[in-house]
């Protein structure tokens, strides 16, 4: 037999399962492939572009008269964009990927690693420091909303400590986290200065004696508690018409108590009183 007619005949009785019809009549909010690894550059303020790790998560909706959806094309749509990612490119891959999977919903999330190079404040020393962002788009009702988040660490020092001791003040590593639903594109450092700036202090990967000396003396004068660096990153936000609404979060990591303080805002600007 000549191979391409076996190869045909094998091909043309391997039977497409989960594009069968359903009867059940039960819609499936999101399906797709979760927790994938995959290479991919990020835009950089600074100098261009950086290269990093990033964990997808990819999901489509289903309607209630498909069995199921095409696993494998999510990861043919992530292998073809391995070229700069940037908030423009992001939502063309969400636009791609409900299209080929013939969905009028999707959501599309990339988690990384994200390395900024910092000055030390006093002998300008360089460093790297790492923090965790994310880039989140969903489309629904022909309508895309897109997210950029940030984990940012700080210093944050107890105002109340200061207050009430003869010399001193207890601090602690905090993380505040800014999400932000965009207009239009916004660097990630933008949002790691507006936490940094309205922390404590902020960190350093490299600080030599008189670096250190600065930062605990910027923290003892710029004393706030999680109360206070939610809404004065809220404050820094309202101000930007590029961005739609927020959630902020700050969690302290006490040490002095064997529990974090936290506080949350959250903010729509398009709904009423938002």
């Amino acid at each position: 037999m000549n191979p391409k007619m076996a190869t045909s005949t094998v091909t043309a009785v391997i039977d497409d399962v989960q594009g069968r019809p359903d009867t059940r009549r039960i819609p499936i909010n999101r399906v797709g492939i979760k927790d994938i690894n995959h290479p991919v550059r990020v835009k950089d303020r600074s100098s261009g572009e950086q290269h990093t790790i990033a964990n997808f998560n990819m999901y489509v909706a289903l309607p209630h008269n498909f069995k199921g959806t095409h696993m494998s094309r999510f990861v043919e749509i992530l292998n073809e964009h391995e070229r700069e990612i940037s908030v423009e490119s992001f939502g063309e891959m969400l636009a791609q990927m409900t299209s080929r999977l013939d969905s009028n919903a999707g959501r599309l999330e990339m988690s990384f690693p994200y390395f900024v190079m910092k000055k030390a404040p006093v002998s300008g020393v360089e460093s790297l420091l790492d923090y965790r962002a994310t880039l989140a788009a969903e489309l629904k009702n022909d309508c895309t909303e897109t997210w950029l988040k940030v984990v940012v660490p700080v210093t944050s020092l107890c105002p109340c400590s200061k207050r009430i001791s003869d010399y001193g003040a207890h601090n602690q590593r905090s993380h505040v986290t800014i999400a932000a639903r965009i207009a239009e594109h916004v660097w990630i450092e933008e949002l790691i200065d507006i936490a940094e700036q309205e922390a404590s202090c902020e960190l350093y990967g490299i600080l030599k004696r008189p670096d250190e000396k600065y930062v605990t003396e910027r923290a003892y004068d710029n004393p706030k508690f999680v109360e206070d660096i939610v809404r004065d990153v809220a404050v820094r936000l309202n101000e930007d018409e590029r961005i739609l609404g927020y959630v902020i979060e700050s969690e302290n990591f006490e040490s002095i108590h064997n529990h974090s303080a936290y506080a949350r805002i959250e903010r729509d600007k398009d709904q009423p009183g938002g």
